[in-house]
């Protein structure tokens, strides 16, 4: 039982779901949610990882041939 209150809580806190939201969700449907944001929880940390340290695949350096123009 106190899986299922940590699967309300983290619905919760990290989803901005209601409590009466996550309880009426089918079992199947919200064991899916709860890895879909965990799996999306763990993209954005990489990303955020990634462009802290200056890699990843869509890094680009300013230059005077691409910055935006000044109005």
């Amino acid at each position: 039982m106190e899986n299922v209150y940590e699967q309300f809580f983290f619905l919760k806190y990290s989803g901005g779901w209601s409590f009466s939201e996550a309880y009426n969700l089918p079992v199947g449907l919200r064991k899916w949610f709860v890895e879909r944001l965990i799996k999306q929880l763990k993209d954005e940390k990489e990303a955020i990882d990634n462009a802290s340290k200056g890699g990843g695949k869509n890094v680009q350096t300013l230059t005077p041939q691409n910055q935006p123009k000044r109005m």
